[in-house]
């Protein structure tokens, strides 16, 4: 039994409710307390929400059964709703990099002492958010919850970047009015990498690129001690949305009939399939080990 994405719409969930109730904070306390930063963190936890709702489509959808228009599911949905949310990052890191600069180039007003404090207290949020929906990525395998999980860690890092330029601002006094700004761009970048960050994998998973070995060594150990294998060839492997598809080639003593060949494929396949809950289907091919030695 395939795992299902019941999880990650929950997880998706609390970072569209938490991810409102921040940008309502940070947008209030930035316009009130003079910090383009905060601002400009109140826009990315906007975004935020949208790249949540993204990523619970992609899971609503790769859950859908297989059809006759879809005989391998729905699964692409879920990569493909990564590459989305990494898209739109990196889009609002080049937005928040170019009203940095134009903040930068006219008169400032240093930021007022609070919004130091509400920054705190968003890192600190962000990051549990960040570890809370990342682990239920990891458990779930989803590159598409994943990614919501990084959009946590950037606004964690946005947040503290602008915590540190308010602090520069407020110590340093006259001079030093943009500094929160120049922190602003500091993390638009960050936002730029993490947005490079989600969609390399999104995009592997798209092209059907090789799982990691652990998952291939792990389907091998289970095959090859069960009665009539004789060896195991080939073994393709991609992932479909949260499972995976195995394509694996079974040697067999040559003089067995084909009813039996077909019994140890029938064997191979549910045992694959009763040991590894991500595996979502096992294609065998039977090969007569004579024809190997050949």
């Amino acid at each position: 039994m395939v795992l299902t994405p019941e999880k990650g719409l929950r997880s998706t969930i609390v970072s569209i409710l938490a991810n409102a109730l921040l940008a309502l904070i940070k947008g209030i306390a930035g316009v009130l307390g003079n910090s383009y930063a905060l601002v400009a963190d109140a826009i990315e936890s906007t975004t935020d929400i949208a790249s949540s709702l993204i990523v619970w489509g992609g899971l609503k959808i790769s859950g859908i059964p297989p059809d006759i228009d879809h005989p391998y599911g729905h699964g692409k949905a879920e990569p493909l709703a990564a590459t989305v949310v990494a898209l739109l990052l990196f889009a609002v890191g080049v937005a928040i990099a170019i009203q940095s600069v134009r903040e930068i180039a006219v008169p400032q007003h240093a930021p007022a002492p609070f919004t130091l404090i509400v920054l705190l207290v968003v890192v600190l949020t962000k990051e549990a958010l960040f570890r809370f929906v990342f682990n239920v990525g990891r458990t779930i395998d989803s590159t598409a919850v994943k990614s919501d999980a990084w959009h946590h860690r950037s606004d964690a890092l946005t947040s503290g970047s602008a915590a540190i330029g308010i602090s520069i601002a407020l110590i340093g006094g006259t001079g030093y009015e943009s500094a929160d700004k120049w922190a602003a761009l500091f993390a638009s970048f960050i936002i730029a990498f993490n947005a490079f960050r989600i969609i390399r994998p999104a995009v592997n998973e798209m092209m059907d690129a090789a799982p990691t070995s652990a998952v291939e060594k792990a389907v091998r150990e289970t095959a090859r001690h069960l009665e009539g294998v004789v060896g195991l060839e080939k073994c393709r492997i991609r992932k479909m949305g949260l499972g995976y598809y195995v394509d694996l080639h079974v040697t067999v003593e040559g003089h067995i009939t084909v009813r039996e060949g077909h019994a140890i494929a029938r064997d191979v396949k549910a045992k694959i399939l009763e040991a590894h809950a991500n595996i979502a289907d096992v294609l065998i091919h039977i090969e007569p080990s004579d024809l190997l030695e050949e």
